[in-house]
């Protein structure tokens, strides 16, 4: 028997899927860092009062959930369907500032300049940091 006998064909799947949650893990801390750094420059010279900070804050976290979901079905389809994934991903970040402008803002009582501008502006930059990782 040869070695490429005994191999389980589970085993074959695995190195595509571990390179795929590598790069999620990446991604994810790269933009979490990002994110991070965003929030210190906003709540430290733009927005400095408590209500601002919060919305802040809970844009960052939403942000980061969205655009870990996103990235990773990008991932998913990079490979056959680059454009219907990048394209999924730009309905589902439309959508969720399009929720969080209609409805999350105002069910969690937050300040909406700050909310939706910072919203968009951690999408933007961890958009930009994207593609370093979906190679």
């Amino acid at each position: 028997m040869t070695n490429a006998s005994l191999t389980n064909p589970s085993d074959n799947d695995r190195p595509g899927t571990t390179g795929m949650l590598t790069a999620i893990v990446r991604f994810t801390v790269a933009q979490v860092m990002l994110v991070i750094l965003c929030v210190y420059v906003m709540q430290t010279f733009v927005w400095t009062d408590p209500a601002s900070v919060r919305a802040v804050q809970a844009s960052a976290w939403l942000a980061v959930i969205v655009q870990t979901f996103t990235f990773a079905i990008a991932r998913l389809v990079a490979r056959q369907q680059v454009i219907a994934g990048w394209g999924l991903g730009v309905l589902l970040r439309f959508a969720s500032v399009a929720f969080w402008g209609f409805l999350g803002i105002k069910a969690l009582g937050l300040v909406a300049g700050p909310a939706l501008l910072s919203l968009v502006v951690f999408y933007f930059l961890s958009t930009l940091v994207e593609p370093l990782f979906l190679n």
